[in-house]
């Protein structure tokens, strides 16, 4: 990891310099150009198959280093430029793998992860240490290489798998919540190897030299030393410092900006001086970094935006100029068996290491399997190692270029293995993914709670308020502002990193911050059992649903909340409302992850403080049947462990002796077998809430016995004014004879006839509704986007 510079053919001579200088600055202007296109256009071709950039990286580079024109228009001087840039690069790509990193883990008892990992690695490199010494890998045996090539196959790129994981969506499930935290541990583990080993053989020395290794081997370790306790101590100081100057939502200070670079890049030199690695210099001083705050999240954002922008296509074709092709020996039968030896350690030691170490924790044995498949697959830093070794005249090209191919090779069949694994899950996969009916009492019930403004903030409190249930396990809310992304806002975002941005704006400022105040002013003096959380809905209206909904999807949501688009005038009334809000809305109830309530505040927001002691609060939950209807129970068994809540539950049955009834019923197409299902579990859930809320005489019951919907409409308007807040089902019901033909005068259909009844505009100005929908399963399923059991 020295910088080592390749040796070309200088420019030949030339009669005409200038015209020669012009030429060649062009040939190589057109060939790193080349490398940005191919590196990007090979990337978007072959995402249908879901292959990481990796993949397409690697082949670009290989092809376009290869070709004579391209290596001919490169000379001595450009190529110790391409080094340089390798290398620059290379220690920006070690200090954020190392700050994604938690180094105390190692000290810690081993658990599943660190279990899975030790067992992936530790047959990997005994197989390379038995094995590669016999078959001439190098020109010049040494212990350094063949531990480094240990430790390049038997590692696993965490930055790899962990992008994998997530984008083909088994990140939730308990074999992708292994294998990332398994390869975390590997790739933290195969790193501290390497940077303790650079220690006992630095590639400056050779092992003849025996006194001066051992004088540069304690004067880089108590370099190192140094700088890890430094690291260690101080950075959590500084950082601490600069964050709490610098509070999420202001723009930072640009000579804290500088002090916050200038310290890293010192916390990074400090060992190098004295001979040390640059590179794994950056990895340790990451490690030991601070990996919270906004400084730490800023780096790492703007060094993840630049390596695939920038340095990655210039990477890749630098390897593959170094991977020449012309001196590969693919005539010698040798070199096919040391490749195949190589393909060979790296999958069977990976895979049987974790098939039996799954027998071990009783894992499947396919599954343990699939593990070891996924684990074998390396990254960025590996293919820089094979590139060192043939720089540094350790290893034959034929050595290097078989190693990247194994790396690539490695990477190949991770999709293929994961759509197995997706393929059975998708057989295993309930009906009912993420709704509130079938949620575990014991889980921690989480709520992205959207809210439009100040003045939802009264409302979103009271909702919270009852909301909150027991204090364990409690709620988890995600209160989002609804902001629309108007031109004024745009031009004054500040990108922070690739998917982060600061909004300068002062008016979203001033209203993030008041809604902020006041929330968390409750939160802090009664949220007991409430965890609050900031997020930010930026977006144009056409754009905002999808945003909800990925966030919904990704912080594993069960409920979202969404504000009504009307606001409530002084006297009661609604206004006309926001038709950007309300198609949001829309969007939302047609393609949320996850069940979806909308919240009409006629006066919810006006209520007072809701007592804890006496039961004050008067809410309804009204009960026709269907899933919407059975998901509004289900909040409702929540809002019933309140103790300054009096609830209601109204049951709408059949006038089974009316003859409307009688003939409504015959000219419904209802399917039988469908309708006796729902009824059964109508009859479940409410016998399950009768239980628990009714029976021991908390819950009030009544049941009101209607013919047809106009006697329905009638019941509903009786309601009026005498409830806080009406909780119903937006639809989902089989047996619609109770609500027939109240559609035709909707004039909010996303709250369903019910739910549009009580909240019309002449229906009362008291009364707030609330209108739950239960999430249902639309089509096949793209990938696992819950929380399931594989192992």
């Amino acid at each position: 990891m020295e910088s080592v510079h390749a040796v070309n053919g200088s420019a030949p001579a030339c009669p005409d310099f200038i015209s020669y200088t012009v030429k060649n600055a062009a040939g190589k202007v057109i060939s790193i150009g080349l490398a940005f296109v191919f590196s990007n256009l090979s990337h978007q071709l072959l995402k249908p198959l879901s292959q990481p950039r990796i993949a397409s990286d690697i082949a670009v580079g290989l092809v376009l280093g290869n070709i004579s024109l391209i290596r001919h228009a490169f000379d001595e001087q450009f190529i110790d430029i391409l080094n340089s840039i390798a290398e620059f690069g290379m220690i920006c790509y070690m200090f954020v793998l190392g700050m994604e990193m938690d180094p105390y883990v190692i000290f810690k008892a081993p658990s599943r992860n660190a279990m899975v990992a030790y067992a992936g690695m530790v047959p990997t490199i005994i197989l390379v240490c038995s094995i590669t010494p016999l078959l001439h890998y190098y020109q010049h045996p040494t212990i350094g290489f063949t531990l480094s090539l240990s430790t390049t196959l038997s590692g696993s790129s965490s930055h790899i798998l962990t992008r994998l994981i997530t984008s083909l969506k088994i990140g939730k499930s308990d074999i992708g919540k292994l294998v990332i935290a398994a390869g975390m541990h590997s790739d933290m583990i195969s790193m501290l190897l390497v940077s303790i080993g650079y220690l006992c053989f630095p590639t400056a020395i050779t092992i003849s030299d025996f006194a001066a290794n051992i004088r540069m081997t304690l004067t880089m370790a108590a370099a190192l030393l140094l700088q890890i306790i430094f690291t260690a101590t101080v950075s959590p100081i500084f950082m601490n410092w600069v964050n709490n100057e610098n509070p999420e939502g202001k723009p930072m200070k640009g000579s804290h900006l500088v002090l916050s670079v200038a310290f890293m890049a010192f916390v990074c030199s400090v060992a190098p001086i004295y001979g040390y690695s640059p590179i794994l210099s950056a990895f340790l001083a990451g490690v030991f970094l601070p990996s919270e705050g906004r400084v730490s999240k800023w780096a790492v954002g703007k060094i993840n935006y630049l390596l695939p922008t920038i340095f990655y296509p210039v990477f890749f074709f630098w390897m593959g100029f170094h991977a020449d092709f012309s001196k590969f020996e693919a005539s010698h039968w040798g070199t096919w068996g040391r490749f195949l030896v190589l393909v060979f350690i790296t999958v069977f030691g990976k895979v049987i290491g974790t098939v039996i170490c799954g027998v071990m924790l009783g894992f499947h044995q396919r599954e343990s399997a699939e593990l070891g498949l996924l684990l074998t697959a390396k990254g960025h830093f590996h293919v820089f190692l094979a590139v060192v070794g043939l720089l540094l005249n350790i290893t034959t090209t034929t050595t290097s270029i078989s190693i990247i191919i194994v790396i690539f090779l490695s990477v190949l069949p991770t999709p293929l293995v994961v759509s197995q694994i997706i393929k059975r899950a998708r057989k295993r996969a309930p009906t009912q993914r993420v709704a509130l009916e079938w949620l575990d009492p014991s889980n921690e019930l989480r709520i992205l709670l959207c809210i439009q403004g100040v003045h939802n903030v009264l409302s979103t409190i009271n909702f919270m308020e009852i909301s909150q249930g027991a204090s364990d396990p409690g709620i988890l809310v995600y209160l989002t502002d609804m902001v629309e992304l108007t031109d004024q806002i745009a031009s004054t975002l500040v990108q922070e990193g690739m998917d982060t941005v600061t909004v300068m704006d002062k008016d979203v400022t001033e209203m993030r911050d008041q809604i902020s105040t006041a929330v968390q002013a409750y939160v802090e003096e009664n949220g007991n059992g409430i965890t609050l959380r900031r997020m930010l809905a930026l977006s144009t209206f056409n754009g905002m649903a999808k945003d909800i909904c990925n966030l919904a999807e990704d912080l594993m949501i069960s409920l979202v909340i969404l504000p009504f688009h009307k606001n409530r005038h002084a006297n009661g009334t609604l206004d006309g409302g926001n038709p950007g809000f309300r198609y949001v809305n829309r969007k939302v109830l047609r393609n949320a992850p996850c069940s979806v309530g909308i919240l009409v505040d006629r006066g919810y927001g006006l209520v007072e403080k809701i007592s804890k002691s006496v039961s004050s609060f008067q809410v309804a939950v009204i009960f026709f049947g269907g899933k919407d209807d059975r998901e509004a129970l289900a909040y409702a068994g929540r809002v019933a462990r309140h103790p300054g809540v009096k609830l209601t539950v109204i049951r709408f049955l059949l006038d089974s002796d009316s003859v409307t009834a009688s003939r409504r019923a015959g000219n419904c197409r209802i399917n039988a077998a469908v309708q006796e299902q729902e009824m059964k579990l109508d009859d479940e859930s409410f016998a399950q809430f009768y239980e628990r809320h009714i029976a021991g005489g908390h819950v009030s019951y009544s049941e009101k016995h209607v013919a047809n919907s106009a006697e329905t409409y009638a019941t509903l308007r009786s309601l009026e004014g005498q409830y806080g807040l009406i909780i119903v089902g937006r639809g989902g019901r089989v047996n619609s004879i109770l609500t027939i033909g109240m559609n035709d005068w909707q004039q909010c259909p996303e709250l369903g006839p019910v739910g549009d009844v009580l909240s019309g505009s002449d229906s009362s100005h008291t009364t707030s509704v609330l209108i739950i929908q239960q999430h249902s399963l639309k089509g096949e399923l793209d990938g696992v986007d819950d929380e399931f059991s594989i192992m």
